[in-house]
């Protein structure tokens, strides 16, 4: 198959899945939900919702909403990024870290947490978060192992139950990415045991971040771009 027909068949089938995802949104969270993400958004990533998140994060922290909406209307993967090898940090967390943080003020943030019983304290460590600002918690998983999303759901409902995030957001790599990555002769580093859409949502479901509302954005292939000098 060739590149153009790659894109025909993922859009042909992405643009059933939205239908589907707002028709259920309408249904489940009445007036809000993913009513309230752009459309072009909504057109180049597979979005998922828990505890409405999308509403908590526009209403109750619109700048960082803002913040988060332009990133992802302003990401364009450059194919180089896939098909080249990489080094200890993808060219894409690369890439987010820059238009986050700086003027923009989010930051990684390590939380120092403690327990104490009976006067005694012992240390309770969190994992570091990628982005954190205000309250709202971003996380990046383009191409770790899966397990790594049990840690970040579990950070989420940590943190959460502390009072010191409100919503946490994962972007990750929709489903449909495959093809593109086989075509590339890529797809065996991008395999079905590092972190995608089907690997993140049942975990989401299954309750691995507690009551922390949290928003899902997987990357479809409407974000590569076939020819970039960057």
């Amino acid at each position: 198959m060739g590149e153009s027909a790659l894109f025909f068949h993922a859009f042909e089938t992405v643009s059933a899945a939205i239908r589907a995802q707002l028709n259920c949104c309408e249904r489940k969270n009445g007036p809000m939900g993913l009513n309230v993400i752009p459309p072009q958004i909504l057109g180049r990533f597979e979005v998922y919702e828990f505890r409405h998140a999308a509403a908590v994060l526009s209403q109750d922290f619109p700048n960082e909403w803002g913040e988060l909406m332009a990133l992802l209307s302003s990401l364009e993967i450059p194919r180089k990024w896939i098909t080249e090898p990489g080094g200890n940090k993808s060219r894409i967390a690369d890439w987010v870290d820059g238009f986050l943080c700086g003027a923009r003020g989010w930051c990684e943030k390590m939380f120092e947490t403690k327990i104490t019983v009976d006067g005694r304290r012992f240390d309770s460590p969190t994992h570091k978060v990628d982005c954190f600002k205000n309250g709202s918690a971003f996380e990046l998983e383009w191409n770790n192992k899966d397990p790594f999303f049990d840690r970040d759901l579990n950070n989420f409902r940590l943190l959460f139950d502390l009072r010191m995030v409100s919503v946490g957001v994962i972007l990750t790599r929709a489903d449909e990415l495959q093809d593109l990555f086989d075509h590339y002769g890529k797809g065996s580093s991008y395999g079905n045991s590092t972190t995608h859409m089907s690997k993140l949502i049942p975990r989401i479901e299954g309750g691995g971040g507690g009551g922390c509302p949290l928003l899902a954005f997987g990357i479809l292939p409407f974000n590569i771009i076939k020819f970039s000098v960057t």
